[in-house]
C-alpha cells in the first residue's frame, strides 16, 4: 500500500461518549468540499436495527420505530459509507466504539448481514464464492469458534455468527482494513458526569437516555478496538506526535494517532496541525473558525438525531485556546461538586464509573500526541 493510497481511506475516528468529539468533528465540516463527515452512523444498528447489541432501547419498540433505523444493519450502514466516498470526497466518520464493539466484554462476531461479505468490499448483494470469503491472517479460520448455543436473546447479541478470538468488532476484518483509525480520549473525571447529566432533567427530555448506565462509558472498548489495530498493523507502530526513534511503519501504514481532548482544548491548532499531517490532509487556519449561517444549518442537520447531546458544538463559532487554564481539582473537590450537582447517590455512581476506567485512559494517554 502506497502512501497516497493510505491517504486515501475513509478516517475513522474513534471515541467514546463526551470526549469533546463533536467539536473535533466541527474543524473538519468546514473542509466539505473535499471531505463527506459523518456522524455517528453505527449507533443506528447499535441501538435500534435488528443487529442491535445495546439494551439501552429494548423494552421500547416505539422508540426503535420511531428512531427511523428499525431496520438498519451494519451492512446498510457501510454500505453508505462506501456510497459516500464515491462522490469524489474523503469519507470523515466520527463514531463512539463501542457501537461496533460488543459489551461487556463479549468477544467479537461479524454482524449477521457481513457474515459473507467478499474482499472486494462491502455494497454488493451477490453472495461471493467460498475462494473470496475471510481468509485473513488476523481474521482466519483458525481464529474463529461456533457461537454458544443459547436461546433467542434480546438484544439479539450473542448473534449465531462465529465467535472471533482476536478480532473484537462485529466488522470483518477486510472491512476494518479500509479504514485509517485514529482515536480520541477525554479523562473520565470529565466525561463520565458530562454524560449523566445527559440521563437526567432536563436533557433527558430531548435526549431519550432515561438511565446512566455505565457500561456506556465506553473506555474499555475503545482499548479493544485501539489494541488490536495496533496489535495486528492497522496502525503503528510509530506514534504521530511523539518521539519513534526505532518505531518505523511499513511504507503506506499509518501511525498511531490519538488526541487526548484537554490537549486539543489548549492547543487546538497544535493539536490539528499533527493530526492532519498523520491522515495526509493539509491543515488551513481557517479550519478553526465556522461561523456561518450555512455551517450552523449544516451542523444541526448532521447532529439531529442525537437532540440533546450536541448543544454546544451546535452552538459553537470556532476552536480556540482555552484562556484560563483551572488547576485541577482534586478528588474530594470533584465529589463534593457532583454530591451537589446531582445527589450522593448519583456522585457515588460516579465516582464509581470514573475509577473504573482512569487505569484504561491513562493507558491510551501515553499514546497521545504531545505538543
Amino acid at each position: 500500500m502506497t502512501s497516497d493510497q493510505a491517504s486515501k481511506k475513509p478516517i475513522f475516528m474513534a471515541t467514546h461518549p463526551r470526549a469533546c468529539s463533536t467539536a473535533f468533528e466541527r474543524v473538519f465540516m468546514t473542509r466539505r468540499n473535499s471531505l463527506a463527515t459523518i456522524h455517528e452512523p453505527f449507533g443506528d444498528a447499535f441501538y435500534f436495527g435488528p443487529e442491535r447489541m445495546g439494551s439501552r432501547f429494548e423494552e421500547d419498540e416505539k422508540a426503535r420505530e420511531e428512531s427511523g433505523f428499525a431496520d438498519s444493519t451494519f451492512k446498510m450502514i457501510l454500505d453508505r459509507i462506501e456510497s459516500e466516498g464515491k462522490e469524489g470526497k474523503r469519507v470523515f466518520i466520527k463514531d463512539i466504539t463501542y457501537y461496533i464493539v460488543p459489551p461487556e466484554k463479549a468477544p467479537g462476531q461479524p454482524a449477521p448481514s457481513l457474515q459473507d461479505i467478499p474482499k472486494r468490499g462491502v455494497g454488493t448483494t451477490t453472495p461471493p464464492p467460498a475462494s473470496a470469503r475471510s481468509t485473513t491472517p488476523q481474521d482466519s479460520a483458525v481464529d474463529l469458534e461456533s457461537p454458544p448455543k443459547s436461546p433467542p436473546r434480546s438484544p439479539p447479541f450473542p448473534y449465531e455468527t462465529p465467535v472471533n478470538k482476536r478480532n473484537p468488532t462485529v466488522v470483518p476484518r477486510e472491512i476494518l482494513e479500509k479504514f485509517q483509525f485514529t482515536f480520541l480520549i477525554r479523562h473520565p473525571r470529565n466525561a463520565i458526569p458530562s454524560y449523566y447529566r445527559c440521563c437526567i432533567p432536563p436533557l433527558v427530555e430531548r435526549t431519550g437516555f432515561n438511565t446512566f448506565m455505565p457500561s456506556e462509558a465506553g473506555y474499555e472498548e475503545l482499548r479493544r478496538l485501539f489494541d488490536y489495530c495496533k496489535d495486528t498493523g492497522l496502525v503503528g507502530p510509530a506514534v504521530t506526535g511523539q518521539e519513534n526513534e526505532g518505531r518505523e511503519n511499513p511504507a503506506g501504514q499509518p501511525q498511531i494517532t490519538v488526541i487526548d481532548a484537554d490537549d486539543l482544548l489548549d492547543d487546538p491548532e497544535g493539536v490539528l496541525r499533527q493530526y492532519c499531517e498523520s491522515i495526509g490532509l493539509d491543515f488551513r487556519q481557517d479550519m478553526l473558525i465556522w461561523d456561518t449561517e450555512e455551517a450552523h444549518e449544516f451542523a444541526r442537520e448532521q447532529f439531529e438525531k442525537w437532540d440533546g447531546f450536541h448543544d454546544d458544538a451546535i452552538g459553537s463559532r470556532d476552536l480556540k485556546p482555552r484562556q484560563h487554564k483551572h488547576a485541577p481539582k482534586s478528588d474530594e473537590q470533584l465529589y463534593a461538586d457532583w454530591v451537589k450537582k446531582f445527589g450522593q447517590d448519583a456522585a457515588d455512581m460516579i465516582k464509581q464509573t470514573v475509577a473504573d476506567n482512569v487505569e484504561t485512559y491513562e493507558y491510551l494517554k501515553q499514546f497521545a500526541i504531545r505538543v
